[in-house]
């Protein structure tokens, strides 16, 4: 860990915590001035920079951590645990979830998924026309009680098999989907049949 510029604490969806219990810690803290909040499922919309989301709690309250204590307590961090299991039952969903995509020639998967996210988006022939698929699929399903999130990932940075696809802006939107709780196992083929169904 020391040799990292930044390390993030997150137990929320994985650790079964609510949002505040997180935190980013930088080697450098002037760092923190280059913090950008724009996820499009939270609820913070200021431009600003906000102090109380990225700095350390002190006199504030501590319930977060004792929810995070008691939590551990309840499913301990051990193998084929309780809590291991939850966890291999999410991968498992996920990578259901990418096998369908990958299969799909109208899809296109980012990569393979190391725990339970799934970034992918419908292939088209530009940037800005698969942003605005998928734009338009994150409506559609949301339409019908399926709660996809957008993510805007960096051109520059995707991998080999998106490059026959005219790079006419920086920034792709992909749909990214967090398959975190065990019943989505289940419920994968379900997920699928609203995506496919939500195609233009």
């Amino acid at each position: 860990m020391q040799e990292a510029d930044s390390i993030v604490v997150d137990p929320h969806k994985h650790g079964l915590q609510p949002y505040g219990c997180g935190c980013i810690l930088f080697k450098d803290p002037a760092t923190g001035k280059f913090y950008k909040h724009d996820s499009p499922y939270t609820y913070f919309s200021s431009s600003e920079l906000h102090l109380g989301e990225i700095s350390l709690e002190c006199s504030r309250a501590g319930a977060a951590a004792v929810g995070l204590w008691a939590t551990q307590k309840l499913f301990p961090l051990e193998k084929d645990g309780a809590f291991s299991k939850r966890m291999n039952s999410s991968h498992n969903a996920a990578l259901q979830l990418y096998k369908k995509i990958i299969a799909d020639k109208r899809f296109l998967a980012l990569q393979q998924p190391e725990i339970d996210i799934v970034i992918w988006a419908q292939k088209q022939h530009s940037i800005s026309a698969i942003s605005k698929s998928s734009k338009e699929i994150f409506e559609k399903a949301a339409a019908k009680n399926l709660h996809l999130a957008l993510i805007n990932y960096p051109v520059r940075l995707l991998p080999k098999h998106w490059g026959k696809i005219t790079k006419d802006e920086e920034f792709v939107t992909c749909l990214r989907s967090c398959l975190m709780k065990p019943e989505h196992e289940d419920w994968v083929d379900a997920i699928w049949e609203i995506v496919t169904g939500s195609l233009a």
